[in-house]
């Protein structure tokens, strides 16, 4: 850690919940100063996917910046952040892209609460898209280590070695939007996770409407033998999908987290219930806010081991009614 702070507080997908987000800092013992959320002891961490789906995306994005750049909180990209990055960056002349993220229908549906909140800011667009350019993808301290969705050692020594940090620039970005590249593998791994394909051609349709071929999966599961071990979603996998064995082919698509190395924290899986630790090491932090459930937070000090007890929330649909 740092020695100027004596903890730090990391934060789940906000996506667009300012007032959530206000109310949670407040909760953790952040203050207004000169219009920017600050604790004098301790730093928040972002784990990403501040735009899409929310009210209010752009105030929730000037918080989040201004803590950044006035030294108060740090952040990682999210897919979302990504998606909406690639989906306003025209593509070059020779690469076939009109943009680097196809502007179709189920694309649009996603970002299309940013895009409108954002239609009379073309600047402070311009300007968020340039932040999202500087934006870390990974941290890694000697005592826990932060990225939006999965930890992929031989994915982020590869892109230290190429990129000399933890950070794209324009090209890297580029090459990223064309599939079955280590650009576009890396940003996938990193910002999405693990994936498995639904066995025998089978299609799963989600909560959200979206039919699926592919289901997320854990990466810190220790010697899964079925489905059922490793699937990490809100929706559960078919009954009679759950309990077929993994393939060969999939334990080569799975990764592997060890228990021994240093505490993790992720967002992007749209857990549910009550926050806690999914291993001992490893921490999904991203509970549904938008979906009216809680925006969580984890109190980090010198601990190695996660507790239970560190987690802080709010809950957002009390919230909500207790407005009403």
């Amino acid at each position: 850690m740092r020695e100027a702070y004596k903890g730090y507080d990391l934060i789940g997908d906000v996506h667009g919940c300012a007032l959530s987000l206000e109310l949670l800092l407040q909760k953790l013992g952040y203050s207004r100063k000169a219009g920017v959320y600050q604790h004098p002891q301790r730093q928040v961490v972002f784990l990403g996917d501040i735009v899409d789906r929310g009210p209010r995306i752009r105030e929730a994005l000037h918080i989040v910046r201004d803590m950044v750049e006035g030294g108060h909180a740090q952040i990682v990209m999210g897919n979302h952040e990504f998606n909406y990055l690639s989906y306003l960056t025209p593509g070059r002349p020779d690469s076939g892209m009109e943009y680097l993220r196809t502007h179709n229908r189920r694309h649009l549906r996603i970002l299309s609460e940013t895009l409108e909140q954002f239609a009379n800011h073309s600047q402070d667009q311009k300007d968020f898209l340039q932040w999202i350019m500087e934006m870390p993808l990974f941290l890694d301290y000697e005592q826990f280590r932060v990225v939006h969705a999965c930890w992929s050692q031989w994915h982020i020594d590869g892109f230290v070695s190429a990129q000399g940090g933890n950070q794209i620039d324009e090209d890297y970005l580029h090459r990223s939007a064309h599939y079955g590249t280590q650009e576009w593998e890396t940003m996938d791994r990193l910002l999405r996770g693990t994936h498995l394909k639904m066995p025998n051609n089978e299609i799963m349709v989600s909560k959200d409407g979206y039919k699926r071929h592919f289901f997320r999966t854990k990466f810190w599961a220790n010697k899964p033998q079925n489905y059922i071990d490793v699937v990490f979603q809100p929706d559960p996998l078919p009954e009679h999908v759950a309990r077929l064995p993994l393939t060969e082919q999939d334990y080569k698509d799975l990764l592997y987290y060890s228990d021994e190395e240093p505490l993790l924290f992720v967002g992007h899986y749209w857990c549910d219930g009550e926050p806690k630790p999914v291993a001992s090491n490893v921490a999904c932090i991203d509970y549904s806010a938008v979906k009216f459930g809680k925006l969580v937070a984890y109190r980090l000090d010198q601990e190695t081991v996660l507790d239970p007890g560190k987690f802080i929330w709010v809950d957002v649909l009390k919230e909500i009614r207790d407005e009403s």
